[in-house]
């Protein structure tokens, strides 16, 4: 079982300004409760027992709030000085990491998944990397992710009009020996020189699930959040 995360909460959420000041994205209030919570708690139900918070902006009001223990996880925190893009963030947060095999999840998307699922089709596959996909309408917010029969990634498509496909959910698992072979540097996006990068090259896998996704992104979906949650 995969007990360690790393949970990406350094956005300054530049496009929920208008409703959300001065705090990190993921501290952003559903209802009186940091949106943050609401990611952890699916941490706990997937039995993760070590999440590493890879914080930059304001993260004295995230350290000040959780503290090192939320319910049954332990809480770490990987600093950022200064900005290291997504992947650098990763990279950094993994040095933390006290096993091998670790979740990575971003921390203003709530994906319901099922974390088991993901473990078992990510060691059947022998792979370097599974992502959770989503199975959406009306993609081309997100860009789509184009994958074979057996779920093998071919593909990361930019943002376009089309009706359906795979998005993906910010959900990964992988391991810190293949992200450290591939010689990456302190800052970096995840998306572009990790994911698009070696799609072709590595053993992406994507796996779908029809679980409940939701992304605060932008204030219309923010809104959104306080009726779901």
């Amino acid at each position: 079982m995969v007990k360690e995360a790393i949970l990406l909460a350094g956005g300054l959420g530049t496009r929920l300004q208008s409703v959300v000041k001065d705090i990190p994205k993921p501290m952003a209030p559903i209802n009186r409760r940091p949106f943050l919570e609401f990611v952890l708690d699916s941490l706990v139900l997937a039995g993760i027992e070590h999440v590493i918070l890879s914080v930059g902006y304001r993260h004295d009001v995230i350290q000040e709030h959780f503290g090192t223990q939320y319910k049954t996880i332990k809480l770490s925190y990987s600093i950022e000085d200064k900005p290291l893009g997504t992947g650098g963030g990763i990279l950094k947060a993994s040095d933390l990491l006290e096993e091998n095999d670790f979740f990575i999840l971003n921390g203003d998307t709530l994906f319901a998944i099922n974390f088991l699922s993901l473990q078992d089709f990510y060691k059947l596959n022998k792979t370097d990397l599974a992502i959770a996909l989503k199975p959406m309408l009306n993609v081309e917010r997100y860009g789509t992710v184009n994958i074979n029969k057996q779920g093998r990634i071919l593909s990361f498509l930019e943002k376009q009009p089309q009706k359906e496909g795979f998005i993906n959910g910010g959900i990964y698992l992988t391991n810190r020996n293949f992200l450290k072979s591939l010689s990456l540097p302190n800052i970096f996006s995840f998306e572009k020189a990790v994911l698009e990068r070696f799609c072709q090259e590595k053993r992406f896998f994507g796996l779908p699930q029809d679980a409940y996704f939701i992304d605060i992104g932008i204030p219309s979906d923010y809104a959104k959040a306080q009726v779901e949650l």
